[in-house]
């Protein structure tokens, strides 16, 4: 609900800046251009009934009730009709459309700008009727982006803007580019948007302060949010807040503080956030405002379990809900308010407050929306008042309401509300034993988040979705359901392929919510095989591990490992704890020893038989944290018998060989630079490189990020080497290298990939990174490898999932491009041969030195 309050809330603000009744609301409003519009009118009572028709229209619209709007501004269309007044029936057209985009209605709207654009063709050209021609073109723009349809939005307003700038109006302009700048994100055009906010900001500094410049600076500090960059946006809106102060415009001002609280919400800043809403709260004129406002703060209370505080707050939102001005703002709060209260029923396991109290609430919100003939918010309203039934165990009742909540998300075409009813019926289905039944609703329910994948990134996961709680387990729950076994029959090859198709879908959406973008659609292809590689899909699930494997000529095996999550986790744990240390050798050979049992054993006989030299994994959770290399069979370890590779999906990586004319750029670090300790053998590293391939040395203070793009962009360099220190986090915020008195986060390497894309063709081939390190604890750390390898645009990518001492490290890579020239190996066995240097050398033998390295991508 926080995601359809957010969106709401950013539509809200446009379209009340789209609306065109100001030009006939009275001469204090009236733009000076526009005075004369309504002095040219004769029938001065049929002019005062129509403008009290569109002002009480107006009112309806503010208080959102937008139903009553629409029939109130039809009858003063049908009151100007008869006095023949096209320019003005155009003007309120633009503003029907809006209602009737409010209320879902888009035929409806489609026809009112239809109708507004043809009466618009047959006017005079003039000024006034070019400015009213450009505000409709932007409603139509809104409505257009409304409907999915980014790129004829975009157009539109870029049609509006010229006409705009051909009559001089700059504040219109500004306005505009604001709204392209909502059309670029939803395309995924995230650094763009940022781009024309930034110019529009910039131009409006020489300016006074406006609500034109308080609205440019807040809608870039949510861009620079959405992009990531968390600490920008938080400043951004800090000075989007003191410009609206200096106004000063209340409800502008508690907008702000909103974004401000959700923007620390997102950084775990809780009691910040917290105080943010606090603010809005005592600031905020409109009270749906402030139920948004106490809404977001009362899921904190109880995320940190400040339960009395939860209890208080709960009070006070239950006896402001039924004063409030009935609108969708209202509905969603009760709904908001709902779920919050289900959430602290089962958080506790208190009786109060009661199931049916939870369920009134909902039934309320129910009847409101219909009320108001609001599809969309009634079908939100039975879905979750299907949860209730879901939670009570009612099920048959609970099956009939998300199946209407279904029926009605469908025909509205809201698939980010219809997924969720899609899987809420898998659940149900399930626990009716209908498996066949909840494999296909699990299956429409993951159909429409792929559908969804721009849009649910398009704000940040923290305010549209929470992916860990409301998407991550739709893809787990799918593929548990399609390897559970029917009685002793084997699960047959569609079911396995699915399944280890579904869990590449959850990897590309779990590392596009790293990015809170779709970079990954354009990188997205049918995979080609390799028919000497295993590729190996171990997945966990609450009560056992789950292990899929695709062997050479499409042979599929697939295993249960009967350990529960916990114990998979706490085991993983100790692992990745003890691989760095100096002297836990016995622990980390006994654990990887049981990790092996668990992944590989099974499968020993199998994997023999089919002779293949090359394991690559597909791996889920904790396990990317641990080398699969250092798996250990009480004899072995899993690198002297097997080439290894991990990629995330095989749909992210393009499978040829490597070019074998290499050149090098090698960056490093050996001096101690940005609070990080000297590594002193890099500079041995780096000419052992050069010894060895063509290579451009960038060392100490030669390395920044901008002389690393000059040299990118002006050669051809297969290879990019950096041996320095860095940080991989599940946080693209957190993921970083370091370069010369900086950090380059994941996020900047995009500049690099821009350069790549327009100077030279083909991919990095492969990107070194040999002194980082994954974030300890961090569950999901090694996102951040994948992230940063996708960001650079490489095809293959080696690093280290632990910092070590930087000489072995410069043993291995002078090993490493050694068997690099030659032709005949695959990137993943001149891996292997490196590590195996290592790990047969006695001052090198244990793991710490020679299994942190990882080859991500293209292993041939």
């Amino acid at each position: 609900m926080a995601r359809k309050k957010s969106r709401l809330r950013i539509i809200k603000r446009f379209l009340s800046v789209l609306l065109l009744l100001a030009m006939f609301l009275g001469a204090l409003l009236l733009p000076p251009t526009f005075a004369h519009v309504t002095a040219e009118n004769s029938n001065v009572q049929s002019l005062a009934d129509a403008q009290n028709l569109v002002k009480q229209g107006r009112k309806f619209y503010e208080a959102e009730q937008f139903n009553d709007a629409t029939a109130t501004w039809l009858q003063a269309i049908s009151a100007l009709k008869v006095r023949g007044d096209e320019l003005t029936q155009a003007m309120i057209l633009g503003n029907l459309s809006l209602a009737y985009q409010q209320l879902g209605q888009w035929s409806e709207a489609e026809s009112a700008i239809a109708q507004s654009l043809n009466l618009l063709q047959t006017a005079k050209d003039t000024k006034d009727s070019s400015q009213i021609l450009a505000q409709v073109l932007d409603i139509k723009g809104r409505l257009q982006l409304a409907q999915s349809k980014a790129e004829n939005a975009l157009d539109t307003w870029r049609l509006s803007a010229e006409i705009y700038t051909k009559i001089g109006d700059e504040r219109a302009v500004i306005q505009n580019r604001i709204n392209q700048a909502q059309a670029l994100q939803a395309l995924g055009f995230y650094r763009q948007a940022e781009k024309t906010l930034r110019q529009s900001t910039q131009i409006l500094q020489s300016q006074p302060n406006s609500p034109v410049k308080v609205a440019a600076l807040h809608s870039l500090g949510n861009v620079v949010q959405v992009t990531g960059d968390l600490e920008t946006s938080r400043q951004i809106l800090q000075q989007s807040l003191e410009l609206a102060s200096s106004l000063p415009d209340r409800e502008a001002i508690a907008d702000i503080l909103l974004s401000l609280g959700n923007t620390a919400r997102v950084q775990q800043d809780t009691q910040k956030a917290i105080e943010f809403y606090q603010q809005t709260i005592k600031t905020a004129t409109s009270p749906t405002t402030r139920i948004q406002a106490q809404a977001n703060q009362l899921r904190l209370l109880l995320k940190t379990e400040q339960l009395s505080a939860f209890q208080t707050l709960s009070s006070e939102i239950k006896t402001q809900l039924n004063d409030l001005p009935l609108s969708r703002t209202a509905i969603s709060a009760r709904i908001n308010f709902a779920q919050s209260l289900m959430q602290f029923r089962k958080k506790i396991a208190a009786d109060t407050p009661s199931w049916l109290d939870i369920a009134q609430l909902l039934a309320t919100a129910i009847e409101q929306a219909k009320s108001l003939q609001d599809r969309r918010t009634q079908s939100y309203a039975i879905g979750v008042l299907g949860q209730v039934y879901e939670q009570t165990q009612q099920w048959s009742d609970a099956q009939n309401l998300t199946q209407q909540a279904l029926l009605i998300a469908q025909d509205i075409d809201a698939k980010d509300i219809g997924y969720q009813w899609q899987w809420q019926l898998g659940r149900l289905l399930k626990t009716k034993g209908d498996i066949k039944g909840a494999v296909s609703a699990y299956t429409e329910a993951v159909n429409n988040l792929q559908a969804l994948r721009s849009d649910l990134v398009g704000v940040n996961s923290a305010v549209k979705f929470s992916f860990r709680e409301e998407v991550e387990p739709v893809y787990r729950q799918l593929v548990d359901l399609l390897l559970q076994s029917q009685g002793n029959s084997k699960l047959s090859f569609e079911n396995l392929q699915k399944a280890s198709n579904t869990i590449e879908l959850l990897q590309i959406a779990e590392l596009e919510n790293f990015f809170r973008n779709n970079c990954l659609n354009a990188q997205i292809r049918n995979p080609k095989k390799d028919p000497t590689a295993a590729i190996i899909y171990p997945f966990i699930l609450p009560d056992r591990l789950e292990i899929i494997i695709e062997l050479p000529q499409q042979r599929w095996l697939h295993y249960t490992t009967p350990v529960v999550k916990k114990e998979v986790e706490t085991t993983l744990a100790q692992l990745q704890e003890n691989l760095p240390k100096p002297h836990t050798l016995r622990q980390v050979q006994s654990l990887s020893q049981k990790v092996y049992k668990w992944i590989v054993q099974p499968a020993e006989a199998a994997l023999a038989e089919s002779n293949t030299p090359t394991l690559v994994f597909v791996l889920d959770g904790w396990l990317r944290n641990i080398p699969m290399a250092a798996l250990y069979d009480g004899k072995q370890y899993l690198v002297e018998k097997y080439n290894i590779a991990l990629t995330p999906s095989l749909q992210l990586i393009e499978l040829k060989p490597m070019e074998k004319e290499l050149k090098a750029i090698a960056a490093g670090l050996s001096e101690a630079s940005s609070g990080f300790s000297a590594l002193p053998n890099v500079k041995l590293e780096l000419e052992e490189i050069r010894s060895q391939v063509p290579s451009t040395i960038l060392l100490n203070q030669e390395f920044t990020s901008k002389t690393l793009q000059n040299r990118i962009n002006s050669l051809s360099f297969p290879i990019v080497h950096l041996a320095t220190h860095g940080q991989f986090s599940s946080k693209a915020e957190e993921t970083f290298i370091v370069a010369w008195n900086e950090r380059i986060y994941v996020k900047k390497l995009n500049e690099l990939v821009r350069t790549i894309e327009q100077n030279r063709p083909e991919a990095i081939e492969l990107l070194i990174l040999s002194a980082c390190q994954t974030a300890a604890g961090d569950e999901q750390a090694a996102l951040g490898i994948a992230g940063v390898a996708f960001q650079a645009g490489a095809r293959s990518t080696i690093a280290s999932l632990w910092n070590l001492d930087d000489e072995s490290t410069a043993v291995l890579m002078n090993q490493f491009y050694q068997e690099l020239a030659n032709k005949n190996l695959t990137k993943a066995e001149v891996l292997r041969r490196a590590q195996l240097t290592l790990l047969q050398n006695p001052k090198y033998k244990r793991p710490r030195f020679w299994a942190p390295y990882v080859l991500l991508g293209n292993w041939l």
